[in-house]
Protein backbone atom coordinates (compact mmCIF):
# COMPACT_ATOMS: atom_id res chain seq x y z
CA UNK A 1 0.00 0.00 0.00
CA UNK A 2 1.34 3.44 -0.95
CA UNK A 3 1.87 5.89 1.89
CA UNK A 4 1.90 9.64 1.25
CA UNK A 5 4.13 11.51 3.69
CA UNK A 6 2.53 14.34 5.64
CA UNK A 7 5.03 16.83 7.00
CA UNK A 8 4.73 18.72 10.27
CA UNK A 9 6.87 21.83 9.83
CA UNK A 10 8.68 21.91 13.13
CA UNK A 11 12.38 21.62 13.56
CA UNK A 12 15.60 23.53 13.25
CA UNK A 13 17.69 25.14 10.58
CA UNK A 14 21.27 24.01 10.31
CA UNK A 15 23.59 26.47 8.59
CA UNK A 16 26.93 25.38 7.22
CA UNK A 17 28.67 28.31 5.60
CA UNK A 18 26.07 29.77 3.27
CA UNK A 19 24.20 26.50 2.74
CA UNK A 20 20.96 25.96 4.62
CA UNK A 21 19.57 22.55 5.54
CA UNK A 22 16.22 22.26 7.29
CA UNK A 23 15.76 19.43 9.76
CA UNK A 24 12.08 18.59 10.06
CA UNK A 25 10.83 16.58 13.01
CA UNK A 26 7.69 14.52 13.03
CA UNK A 27 7.70 13.54 9.36
CA UNK A 28 4.72 11.16 9.47
CA UNK A 29 5.35 8.32 7.02
CA UNK A 30 3.07 5.78 8.62
CA UNK A 31 6.07 4.01 10.09
CA UNK A 32 6.74 6.49 12.92
CA UNK A 33 8.41 9.83 13.23
CA UNK A 34 11.79 10.42 11.68
CA UNK A 35 14.12 13.18 10.56
CA UNK A 36 14.01 14.51 7.03
CA UNK A 37 16.72 16.68 5.52
CA UNK A 38 15.62 19.15 2.88
CA UNK A 39 18.64 20.97 1.38
CA UNK A 40 17.78 24.44 0.12
CA UNK A 41 21.11 25.24 -1.39
CA UNK A 42 23.27 28.31 -0.86
CA UNK A 43 21.73 31.49 0.53
CA UNK A 44 23.49 34.43 -1.04
CA UNK A 45 24.00 37.83 0.51
CA UNK A 46 21.57 39.32 -2.00
CA UNK A 47 18.90 36.74 -1.18
CA UNK A 48 19.41 37.27 2.54
CA UNK A 49 18.85 40.99 2.00
CA UNK A 50 15.68 40.34 0.01
CA UNK A 51 14.31 37.95 2.64
CA UNK A 52 15.37 40.29 5.43
CA UNK A 53 13.54 43.21 3.82
CA UNK A 54 10.32 41.22 3.47
CA UNK A 55 10.63 39.74 6.94
CA UNK A 56 11.25 43.14 8.52
CA UNK A 57 8.11 44.58 6.95
CA UNK A 58 6.17 41.47 7.95
CA UNK A 59 7.35 41.39 11.55
CA UNK A 60 7.55 45.11 12.31
CA UNK A 61 3.98 45.36 13.67
CA UNK A 62 4.41 42.38 16.00
CA UNK A 63 7.70 43.65 17.44
CA UNK A 64 6.25 47.16 17.74
CA UNK A 65 3.18 45.90 19.59
CA UNK A 66 5.31 43.92 22.03
CA UNK A 67 7.68 46.84 22.62
CA UNK A 68 4.75 49.18 23.17
CA UNK A 69 3.19 46.71 25.60
CA UNK A 70 6.44 46.43 27.56
CA UNK A 71 6.58 50.18 28.07
CA UNK A 72 2.89 50.80 28.69
CA UNK A 73 2.56 48.00 31.27
CA UNK A 74 5.93 48.25 33.06
CA UNK A 75 4.54 50.18 36.03
CA UNK A 76 3.67 49.06 39.54
CA UNK A 77 0.27 50.74 39.34
CA UNK A 78 -1.79 52.93 37.05
CA UNK A 79 -0.02 56.12 35.95
CA UNK A 80 -2.66 58.45 34.49
CA UNK A 81 -0.19 61.06 33.26
CA UNK A 82 1.39 58.63 30.78
CA UNK A 83 -1.49 56.24 30.01
CA UNK A 84 0.30 53.30 31.62
CA UNK A 85 -1.05 50.48 33.77
CA UNK A 86 -0.01 46.91 34.64
CA UNK A 87 -1.11 44.02 32.43
CA UNK A 88 -4.86 43.30 32.53
CA UNK A 89 -5.68 46.66 34.07
CA UNK A 90 -7.18 49.72 32.41
CA UNK A 91 -5.24 52.92 31.95
CA UNK A 92 -7.80 55.71 31.69
CA UNK A 93 -6.88 59.17 30.50
CA UNK A 94 -8.64 61.74 32.66
CA UNK A 95 -8.02 64.65 30.33
CA UNK A 96 -6.66 65.17 26.87
CA UNK A 97 -2.99 64.36 26.14
CA UNK A 98 -0.37 67.02 25.57
CA UNK A 99 2.75 67.29 23.44
CA UNK A 100 4.62 65.49 26.24
CA UNK A 101 2.99 62.13 25.33
CA UNK A 102 5.50 60.00 23.40
CA UNK A 103 4.31 56.45 24.13
CA UNK A 104 1.79 56.35 21.28
CA UNK A 105 2.19 57.92 17.86
CA UNK A 106 -0.61 60.01 16.37
CA UNK A 107 -2.73 60.37 19.55
CA UNK A 108 -6.14 62.03 19.31
CA UNK A 109 -7.65 65.00 21.06
CA UNK A 110 -11.30 64.00 20.56
CA UNK A 111 -11.84 61.11 22.94
CA UNK A 112 -10.54 59.92 26.27
CA UNK A 113 -8.57 56.72 25.98
CA UNK A 114 -9.22 53.63 28.08
CA UNK A 115 -6.60 51.07 27.12
CA UNK A 116 -5.57 47.69 28.44
CA UNK A 117 -3.25 44.85 27.43
CA UNK A 118 -4.24 41.25 28.08
CA UNK A 119 -2.94 37.82 27.15
CA UNK A 120 -5.62 35.21 26.57
CA UNK A 121 -3.46 32.15 26.02
CA UNK A 122 -3.85 30.80 29.54
CA UNK A 123 -7.53 31.68 29.98
CA UNK A 124 -10.13 34.13 28.69
CA UNK A 125 -10.61 37.58 30.17
CA UNK A 126 -14.02 39.18 30.66
CA UNK A 127 -14.33 42.80 29.60
CA UNK A 128 -17.14 44.80 31.18
CA UNK A 129 -18.31 47.94 29.37
CA UNK A 130 -20.94 50.03 31.17
CA UNK A 131 -24.04 51.33 29.39
CA UNK A 132 -22.82 54.29 27.35
CA UNK A 133 -26.29 55.52 26.44
CA UNK A 134 -26.15 57.75 23.37
CA UNK A 135 -22.54 58.78 23.89
CA UNK A 136 -20.15 57.94 21.05
CA UNK A 137 -17.64 55.30 22.08
CA UNK A 138 -15.54 52.64 20.45
CA UNK A 139 -13.59 49.72 21.97
CA UNK A 140 -11.58 48.13 19.15
CA UNK A 141 -9.44 45.12 19.95
CA UNK A 142 -6.18 44.60 18.11
CA UNK A 143 -4.39 41.30 17.78
CA UNK A 144 -0.62 41.09 18.09
CA UNK A 145 -0.22 41.89 14.37
CA UNK A 146 -2.30 45.13 14.73
CA UNK A 147 -5.38 43.79 12.94
CA UNK A 148 -8.68 44.94 14.48
CA UNK A 149 -10.65 41.74 15.09
CA UNK A 150 -13.55 43.21 17.10
CA UNK A 151 -14.94 46.71 17.63
CA UNK A 152 -17.88 46.95 20.02
CA UNK A 153 -19.23 50.49 20.06
CA UNK A 154 -22.00 52.89 19.17
CA UNK A 155 -21.84 52.18 15.43
CA UNK A 156 -22.80 48.55 16.04
CA UNK A 157 -25.59 49.54 18.42
CA UNK A 158 -23.73 48.11 21.41
CA UNK A 159 -24.58 50.14 24.52
CA UNK A 160 -22.36 48.02 26.78
CA UNK A 161 -22.15 44.51 28.19
CA UNK A 162 -19.84 41.69 29.25
CA UNK A 163 -17.51 40.21 26.66
CA UNK A 164 -15.34 37.10 27.11
CA UNK A 165 -12.18 37.50 25.04
CA UNK A 166 -10.97 33.98 24.32
CA UNK A 167 -7.67 32.81 22.87
CA UNK A 168 -7.17 31.09 19.52
CA UNK A 169 -7.00 27.62 21.07
CA UNK A 170 -9.64 28.01 23.78
CA UNK A 171 -12.57 25.63 23.88
CA UNK A 172 -15.21 25.67 26.53
CA UNK A 173 -18.63 26.85 27.62
CA UNK A 174 -19.09 30.39 28.82
CA UNK A 175 -21.38 31.37 31.70
CA UNK A 176 -24.74 32.83 30.74
CA UNK A 177 -24.66 36.52 29.93
CA UNK A 178 -21.19 36.56 28.39
CA UNK A 179 -20.68 37.29 24.70
CA UNK A 180 -17.60 35.60 23.24
CA UNK A 181 -15.02 37.50 21.22
CA UNK A 182 -12.39 35.13 19.87
CA UNK A 183 -8.89 36.60 19.54
CA UNK A 184 -6.57 35.21 16.83
CA UNK A 185 -3.45 35.78 18.97
CA UNK A 186 -2.45 35.50 22.61
CA UNK A 187 -1.71 39.22 22.93
CA UNK A 188 -4.65 41.63 22.73
CA UNK A 189 -4.64 45.40 22.96
CA UNK A 190 -7.95 47.05 23.87
CA UNK A 191 -7.86 50.67 22.71
CA UNK A 192 -11.07 52.16 24.05
CA UNK A 193 -12.18 55.66 23.11
CA UNK A 194 -15.04 57.59 24.70
CA UNK A 195 -16.07 60.96 23.26
CA UNK A 196 -15.74 63.93 25.57
CA UNK A 197 -16.25 67.64 25.01
CA UNK A 198 -13.45 68.55 27.40
CA UNK A 199 -15.61 70.59 29.77
CA UNK A 200 -15.29 69.91 33.51
CA UNK A 201 -18.84 68.54 33.59
CA UNK A 202 -18.26 66.16 30.70
CA UNK A 203 -14.91 65.06 32.06
CA UNK A 204 -16.69 64.01 35.25
CA UNK A 205 -19.37 62.11 33.31
CA UNK A 206 -16.78 60.20 31.29
CA UNK A 207 -14.68 59.49 34.38
CA UNK A 208 -17.70 57.78 35.94
CA UNK A 209 -18.00 55.55 32.87
CA UNK A 210 -14.29 54.77 32.87
CA UNK A 211 -14.41 53.79 36.53
CA UNK A 212 -16.95 51.09 35.66
CA UNK A 213 -14.71 49.42 33.08
CA UNK A 214 -13.18 46.17 34.30
CA UNK A 215 -11.21 43.11 33.27
CA UNK A 216 -11.70 39.82 35.12
CA UNK A 217 -10.12 36.42 34.43
CA UNK A 218 -12.82 33.92 33.52
CA UNK A 219 -11.86 31.74 36.50
CA UNK A 220 -12.80 34.63 38.81
CA UNK A 221 -15.96 35.67 36.98
CA UNK A 222 -18.93 35.87 39.32
CA UNK A 223 -16.63 36.00 42.35
CA UNK A 224 -15.07 38.94 44.18
CA UNK A 225 -11.98 39.96 42.18
CA UNK A 226 -9.51 42.75 42.77
CA UNK A 227 -6.46 43.17 40.53
CA UNK A 228 -3.08 43.42 42.28
CA UNK A 229 -2.54 46.80 43.93
CA UNK A 230 1.10 46.87 42.83
CA UNK A 231 3.15 44.65 40.53
CA UNK A 232 6.94 44.33 40.04
CA UNK A 233 8.54 46.36 37.28
CA UNK A 234 11.37 45.43 34.93
CA UNK A 235 14.21 47.95 35.30
CA UNK A 236 15.67 46.89 31.93
CA UNK A 237 12.75 48.34 29.98
CA UNK A 238 13.57 51.73 28.46
CA UNK A 239 10.62 53.74 29.75
CA UNK A 240 11.59 57.16 28.41
CA UNK A 241 12.63 56.20 24.87
CA UNK A 242 9.76 56.28 22.34
CA UNK A 243 8.84 52.75 21.33
CA UNK A 244 9.33 53.48 17.65
CA UNK A 245 12.90 54.59 18.34
CA UNK A 246 13.50 51.41 20.34
CA UNK A 247 12.30 49.18 17.50
CA UNK A 248 14.17 51.11 14.84
CA UNK A 249 17.39 50.85 16.86
CA UNK A 250 17.30 47.03 17.03
CA UNK A 251 19.91 45.35 14.85
CA UNK A 252 18.96 42.37 12.73
CA UNK A 253 19.95 39.81 15.36
CA UNK A 254 17.91 41.46 18.09
CA UNK A 255 14.90 42.21 15.92
CA UNK A 256 14.53 38.80 14.29
CA UNK A 257 15.19 36.90 17.51
CA UNK A 258 12.44 38.90 19.19
CA UNK A 259 10.15 38.27 16.22
CA UNK A 260 10.77 34.52 16.28
CA UNK A 261 10.02 34.30 20.01
CA UNK A 262 6.84 36.36 19.70
CA UNK A 263 5.49 34.17 16.89
CA UNK A 264 5.21 31.24 19.29
CA UNK A 265 2.18 32.64 21.13
CA UNK A 266 1.08 34.90 18.28
CA UNK A 267 1.23 32.51 15.36
CA UNK A 268 1.29 33.57 11.73
CA UNK A 269 -1.94 33.21 9.80
CA UNK A 270 -2.43 30.68 7.01
CA UNK A 271 -1.98 33.43 4.42
CA UNK A 272 1.49 34.14 5.85
CA UNK A 273 2.89 30.75 4.84
CA UNK A 274 4.98 32.06 1.89
CA UNK A 275 6.85 34.66 3.93
CA UNK A 276 7.37 32.41 6.96
CA UNK A 277 8.78 29.72 4.67
CA UNK A 278 11.29 32.22 3.27
CA UNK A 279 12.19 33.38 6.77
CA UNK A 280 12.87 29.78 7.77
CA UNK A 281 15.64 29.66 5.18
CA UNK A 282 17.57 32.00 7.47
CA UNK A 283 16.59 30.18 10.66
CA UNK A 284 13.83 32.61 11.68
CA UNK A 285 11.29 30.05 12.91
CA UNK A 286 8.29 30.67 15.20
CA UNK A 287 9.11 29.91 18.81
CA UNK A 288 12.77 29.11 18.27
CA UNK A 289 15.77 31.23 19.26
CA UNK A 290 17.46 33.02 16.39
CA UNK A 291 21.21 33.56 16.62
CA UNK A 292 22.54 35.76 13.84
CA UNK A 293 26.11 34.74 14.68
CA UNK A 294 25.36 31.27 13.35
CA UNK A 295 24.87 32.69 9.86
CA UNK A 296 27.69 32.95 7.38
CA UNK A 297 29.16 36.49 7.48
CA UNK A 298 27.84 37.37 4.03
CA UNK A 299 24.36 36.14 4.93
CA UNK A 300 24.43 38.11 8.18
CA UNK A 301 25.45 41.24 6.25
CA UNK A 302 22.61 40.67 3.83
CA UNK A 303 20.10 40.29 6.65
CA UNK A 304 21.23 43.52 8.30
CA UNK A 305 21.03 45.30 4.95
CA UNK A 306 17.52 43.92 4.58
CA UNK A 307 16.55 45.35 7.95
CA UNK A 308 17.76 48.80 6.92
CA UNK A 309 16.03 48.52 3.55
CA UNK A 310 12.81 47.49 5.28
CA UNK A 311 13.04 50.49 7.59
CA UNK A 312 13.49 52.76 4.60
CA UNK A 313 10.52 51.19 2.84
CA UNK A 314 8.32 51.90 5.86
CA UNK A 315 9.26 55.57 5.70
CA UNK A 316 8.52 55.69 2.00
CA UNK A 317 5.31 53.67 2.30
CA UNK A 318 3.63 56.16 4.61
CA UNK A 319 4.01 58.79 1.88
CA UNK A 320 2.27 56.74 -0.79
CA UNK A 321 -0.34 54.47 0.85
CA UNK A 322 -3.98 54.84 -0.06
CA UNK A 323 -5.35 57.10 -2.76
CA UNK A 324 -4.40 60.74 -3.17
CA UNK A 325 -7.16 63.32 -3.49
CA UNK A 326 -6.52 67.07 -3.27
CA UNK A 327 -3.15 66.42 -1.63
CA UNK A 328 -4.68 64.09 0.99
CA UNK A 329 -3.81 60.43 1.38
CA UNK A 330 -6.97 58.48 2.14
CA UNK A 331 -6.44 55.01 3.55
CA UNK A 332 -8.70 52.40 5.11
CA UNK A 333 -6.89 50.86 8.08
CA UNK A 334 -7.46 48.16 10.69
CA UNK A 335 -7.54 45.19 8.28
CA UNK A 336 -4.46 44.51 6.15
CA UNK A 337 -4.41 40.96 4.82
CA UNK A 338 -0.95 40.30 3.36
CA UNK A 339 -0.20 43.93 2.55
CA UNK A 340 2.77 43.91 4.92
CA UNK A 341 4.31 47.26 3.89
CA UNK A 342 0.98 49.02 4.50
CA UNK A 343 0.51 47.32 7.86
CA UNK A 344 4.07 48.15 8.94
CA UNK A 345 3.70 51.81 7.99
CA UNK A 346 0.48 52.14 9.99
CA UNK A 347 2.11 50.40 12.96
CA UNK A 348 5.06 52.78 12.77
CA UNK A 349 3.17 56.04 12.41
CA UNK A 350 -0.37 55.33 13.62
CA UNK A 351 -0.35 52.36 15.98
CA UNK A 352 -3.86 51.50 17.13
CA UNK A 353 -5.67 52.59 13.97
CA UNK A 354 -9.34 51.67 13.60
CA UNK A 355 -11.39 50.00 10.91
CA UNK A 356 -12.56 52.36 8.18
CA UNK A 357 -16.23 51.95 9.09
CA UNK A 358 -15.44 53.19 12.60
CA UNK A 359 -12.96 55.93 11.79
CA UNK A 360 -10.88 57.13 8.86
CA UNK A 361 -7.74 59.23 8.93
CA UNK A 362 -6.98 61.15 5.72
CA UNK A 363 -3.48 62.58 5.96
CA UNK A 364 -1.98 65.64 4.28
CA UNK A 365 1.76 66.13 4.01
CA UNK A 366 1.64 68.46 1.01
CA UNK A 367 -0.32 71.54 -0.01
CA UNK A 368 -2.51 72.12 -3.08
CA UNK A 369 0.65 72.54 -5.20
CA UNK A 370 2.20 69.29 -3.98
CA UNK A 371 4.81 71.02 -1.82
CA UNK A 372 5.60 69.76 1.71
CA UNK A 373 3.67 71.44 4.49
CA UNK A 374 5.98 73.55 6.62
CA UNK A 375 5.73 76.17 9.32
CA UNK A 376 7.69 78.54 7.09
CA UNK A 377 4.44 79.10 5.15
CA UNK A 378 0.85 80.03 5.96
CA UNK A 379 -2.10 77.92 4.77
CA UNK A 380 -5.88 78.00 4.64
CA UNK A 381 -8.36 75.10 4.58
CA UNK A 382 -11.53 76.42 2.97
CA UNK A 383 -15.15 75.19 2.99
CA UNK A 384 -17.88 76.81 0.94
CA UNK A 385 -20.43 76.40 3.76
CA UNK A 386 -21.24 74.29 6.82
CA UNK A 387 -22.83 71.62 4.62
CA UNK A 388 -19.43 71.10 2.99
CA UNK A 389 -17.73 70.11 6.27
CA UNK A 390 -16.66 66.46 6.69
CA UNK A 391 -19.68 64.07 6.50
CA UNK A 392 -19.82 61.97 9.68
CA UNK A 393 -22.40 60.24 11.86
CA UNK A 394 -20.05 60.73 14.81
CA UNK A 395 -17.76 63.76 14.61
CA UNK A 396 -14.63 65.06 12.87
CA UNK A 397 -11.38 66.79 13.81
CA UNK A 398 -8.25 68.16 12.13
CA UNK A 399 -5.11 67.34 14.14
CA UNK A 400 -1.62 68.81 13.81
CA UNK A 401 1.47 66.58 14.17
CA UNK A 402 5.14 67.28 13.73
CA UNK A 403 7.20 65.25 11.26
CA UNK A 404 7.46 62.44 13.84
CA UNK A 405 3.70 62.23 14.33
CA UNK A 406 3.59 63.75 17.79
CA UNK A 407 1.61 66.74 19.01
CA UNK A 408 3.08 70.21 18.43
CA UNK A 409 3.72 72.29 21.52
CA UNK A 410 2.17 75.77 21.18
CA UNK A 411 1.05 78.69 23.38
CA UNK A 412 -2.64 77.80 23.08
CA UNK A 413 -2.12 74.10 23.90
CA UNK A 414 -4.30 73.53 20.84
CA UNK A 415 -3.54 70.37 18.90
CA UNK A 416 -6.69 70.10 16.78
CA UNK A 417 -9.72 71.93 15.43
CA UNK A 418 -13.08 70.18 15.27
CA UNK A 419 -16.82 70.69 15.19
CA UNK A 420 -16.59 71.20 18.97
CA UNK A 421 -14.77 74.47 18.34
CA UNK A 422 -16.79 77.63 17.89
CA UNK A 423 -15.53 78.16 14.36
CA UNK A 424 -16.14 81.57 12.85
CA UNK A 425 -17.82 81.84 9.46
CA UNK A 426 -17.04 84.43 6.83
CA UNK A 427 -19.60 86.98 5.67
CA UNK A 428 -20.63 84.73 2.76
CA UNK A 429 -21.13 81.70 5.05
CA UNK A 430 -17.87 80.01 4.12
CA UNK A 431 -15.39 78.72 6.70
CA UNK A 432 -11.62 79.14 6.67
CA UNK A 433 -9.27 77.24 8.96
CA UNK A 434 -5.82 78.82 9.29
CA UNK A 435 -2.84 76.48 9.53
CA UNK A 436 0.39 78.30 10.38
CA UNK A 437 3.07 78.82 13.00
CA UNK A 438 2.09 82.30 14.19
CA UNK A 439 -1.32 83.66 15.09
CA UNK A 440 -3.36 84.92 12.10
CA UNK A 441 -4.69 87.72 14.32
CA UNK A 442 -7.15 87.96 17.18
CA UNK A 443 -10.16 88.03 14.85
CA UNK A 444 -9.11 84.75 13.21
CA UNK A 445 -7.54 82.95 16.15
CA UNK A 446 -10.67 80.85 16.82
CA UNK A 447 -9.98 79.10 13.50
CA UNK A 448 -6.20 78.81 13.96
CA UNK A 449 -4.38 75.47 14.13
CA UNK A 450 -0.81 76.17 15.32
CA UNK A 451 2.03 74.58 13.32
CA UNK A 452 5.70 73.90 14.16
CA UNK A 453 8.58 75.74 12.55
CA UNK A 454 9.53 72.75 10.39
CA UNK A 455 7.59 70.23 8.32
CA UNK A 456 4.33 68.90 9.69
CA UNK A 457 1.48 66.49 9.03
CA UNK A 458 -2.27 67.11 9.13
CA UNK A 459 -4.63 64.29 10.05
CA UNK A 460 -8.36 64.56 9.45
CA UNK A 461 -10.28 62.18 11.70
CA UNK A 462 -13.74 61.12 10.64
CA UNK A 463 -15.49 59.13 13.34
CA UNK A 464 -18.20 56.90 11.91
CA UNK A 465 -17.85 58.37 8.41
CA UNK A 466 -20.92 58.55 6.22
CA UNK A 467 -21.16 56.73 2.86
CA UNK A 468 -20.46 59.99 1.01
CA UNK A 469 -16.86 59.74 2.19
CA UNK A 470 -16.48 55.95 2.11
CA UNK A 471 -17.82 55.88 -1.47
CA UNK A 472 -15.55 58.69 -2.61
CA UNK A 473 -18.32 61.22 -3.31
CA UNK A 474 -16.86 63.65 -0.77
CA UNK A 475 -13.17 64.37 -0.32
CA UNK A 476 -11.35 66.85 1.91
CA UNK A 477 -10.46 70.08 0.11
CA UNK A 478 -6.83 70.92 -0.58
CA UNK A 479 -4.75 72.88 1.92
CA UNK A 480 -3.79 76.05 0.06
CA UNK A 481 -0.71 78.16 0.65
CA UNK A 482 -1.44 81.81 1.33
CA UNK A 483 0.54 84.47 -0.54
Amino acid sequence: MNRTPRFLMTGALVLAGATATLLLTGCQTGDGASWLKVPWGPVTEAEAKAIGTEAYLYGYPLVTMDTTRRVMTNVSKFEPAKLRAPMSQFANTRDYPTAALKDVTAPNIDTLYSTAWITVGAEPWVLHIPDMGDRYYLFPMLDAWTNVFADPGQRLGVKGGDFAVTGPGWKGTLPAGLREIKAPTDLVWIVGRISCTGTPEDYQAVHQLQDQLSLTPLSAWGKPYTPPAEVPINPAVKMEVPTRDQVNAMDAGTFFNRLAQLMKDNPPGAADAPITARMAKLGIIPGQPFDVTQLAPAVARGLEAGRLAGQEKIGNEIKTIGKKVNGWQITFTGEYGVNYPFRAAVACFGLGANRALDACYPVAMVDADGQPLTGANKYVWHFADKASLPPVAGFWSLTMYDASWFFVDNPLNRYALSQRNDLKTNADGSIDLYVQKDSPGADKEANWLPAPAGQFVLCLRLYWPKPAFLDGKWAPPAVKKLP
